[in-house]
């Protein structure tokens, strides 16, 4: 479980400080992630998985070569799906008590019951994947359906006819998404680790009720109707899967 954990933390890191310090010199930004990369190794060290420290760091580095921020993704949408993949197979297949700690065996109460400390980093790493790079992954399967969303007016009260407005390029998306994706994905990983399927059900449903009149404007192109879907779809998947695989480590430790 601590290298499912470390897995994500660094992918999760690593994009959060790329987006971070985007518009910064080159050498801040791979100062910023260097620290990010000797912070994943001290981790390993403390809970006594020094090689899981060290492969997280190489899946990280890989990562932010195979999933650009902005751009095309070379790869698609299949390296977050080897990262998924690895992260199942670390917590079903290493032992519950694997990275304990070099001090000993952790535990803290929680709403979901008691915390080991692989489970905290674990849970740590899912929360860290779910605020950003889980928004690189969304805008890479939307660049794969050559899908893209209509551009916001650069005036609020600007009264623009959509028909008439030009199609985004390739690497650019919305910019309340990078905001309204990772609340999105907070609110359904937290909903479905409480066990509240009927919360997680009336909030999926509202955001279709609030995007419904925008979905029935749309034209015979259905752009806009599959940019709610296809994106939708792709957030919650990755927001269901975490809350399950850390549902899954906490109960197995």
């Amino acid at each position: 479980m601590i290298l499912a954990g470390l897995l994500l933390l660094a992918v999760g890191a690593a994009d959060l400080v790329r987006t971070v310090f985007k518009r910064s010199p080159a050498p801040i930004r791979l100062a910023s992630l260097g620290v990010v990369a000797v912070a994943i190794l001290a981790l390993g060290v403390v809970t006594a998985a020094p090689f899981a420290g060290i492969a997280a760091v190489v899946v990280g580095a890989l990562w932010l070569q195979l999933m650009p921020d902005m751009g095309r993704s070379p790869a698609s949408i299949w390296p977050a799906a080897a990262v998924g993949s690895l992260a199942a197979l670390a917590v079903v297949l290493v032992p519950a008590d694997a990275g304990s700690g070099l001090f000993g065996p952790v535990s803290i109460a929680s709403p979901v019951g008691a915390l080991s400390l692989p489970a905290i980093v674990l849970t740590l790493g899912a929360v860290a994947y779910l605020m950003e790079a889980a928004n690189v992954v969304v805008r890479a399967a939307l660049e794969r359906e050559n899908i893209a969303p209509d551009p916001i007016p650069e005036e609020r009260h600007e009264i623009v006819d959509p028909t008439a407005m030009p199609k985004l390029g390739p690497g650019q998306v919305m910019r309340g998404g990078r905001l309204i994706g990772p609340l999105e994905r907070a609110i359904v990983f937290a909903l479905t680790l409480a066990a509240a399927y009927p919360l997680l059900a009336a909030f999926i449903a509202a955001k279709g009720i609030v995007r419904f009149p925008e979905i029935s404007r749309d034209g015979d192109g259905g752009d806009r109707a599959e940019y709610f879907l296809v994106g939708s779809m792709v957030s919650w998947v990755q927001a269901l899967s975490l809350a399950f695989l850390v549902w899954f480590g906490i109960g197995a430790a």
